[in-house]
């Protein structure tokens, strides 16, 4: 993980990469008296400390590279940075996290008609872990059908051997659990495209409500749609 062993580093160079400002208007900043380390107001914008040593306007300075944020999304918004496909998850986020450098990114995608949880972070290392489908983290989803199931359907999601239009292999083995006759969870261990939408559409279906309740052991607890929290990295599935 980063910053297994933190350097100290300028405060204006801390402050941009935390997104607070820009390297320009960070040197203002400091100069103004808003930055105190170790209890000491610092106005010189090239002084070094560490990360944990300082405070901005006497509150200690968000995570470094490495934050994770758990997020309940809402339906509506895009897991995408470009702004022409819509409102984007990141809309939701303070100003200075969208400003972060590296940038924060969504841990895969819930597509616009999806709610649930979703899992964001700067790190690009643990993104790539998260997502990677040799780890096969279940994550469990909330499905609402428009018509009622026929019956067969746990047998064939469980069976690994249904095939998605498009696809070169089967699907993963999935669980199905039926709450009622048009209403079940589904809990798979991938994330293809619109996957839940498309082995739903396989067995001739269709998903108008689709949520995310859980990944791994995490789930959204107490979030309320658009809320979200920074989570520890021992909190993470993997």
């Amino acid at each position: 993980m980063k910053n297994s062993n933190p350097s100290k580093q300028r405060l204006d160079q801390l402050l941009t990469s935390l997104g607070y400002a820009s390297r320009s208007e960070s040197k203002k900043l400091i100069a103004s008296g808003v930055v105190t380390v170790e209890g000491k107001k610092i106005t010189k914008s090239d002084f070094k400390a560490f990360h944990h040593e300082v405070l901005f306007e006497g509150v200690p300075l968000d995570p470094q590279q490495g934050m994770v944020i758990l997020m309940h999304k809402p339906t509506g918004l895009v897991c995408s940075h470009d702004d022409g496909e819509g409102q984007l998850v990141y809309d939701l986020l303070p100003v200075r996290w969208r400003n972060r450098d590296p940038k924060i990114s969504t841990i895969g995608r819930l597509d616009k008609d999806t709610s649930g949880l979703l899992l964001l972070t700067d790190d690009g290392q643990l993104l790539h872990r998260l997502t990677s489908p040799k780890y096969h983290v279940p994550k469990l989803y909330e499905v609402t059908l428009d018509r009622p199931l026929r019956g067969d359907e746990a047998e064939i999601f469980a069976s690994g051997t249904l095939m998605l239009k498009g696809e070169k292999s089967p699907c993963l083995p999935a669980k199905l659990k039926i709450i009622g006759a048009t209403h079940v969870t589904l809990e798979i261990t991938e994330g293809r495209y619109h996957q839940i939408r498309r082995m739903f559409a396989a067995v001739g279906n269709h998903v108008t409500a689709l949520h995310r309740s859980r990944i791994g052991d995490l789930t959204l607890g107490d979030l309320k749609s658009s809320e979200y929290r920074i989570i520890k990295l021992d909190e993470l599935p993997i």
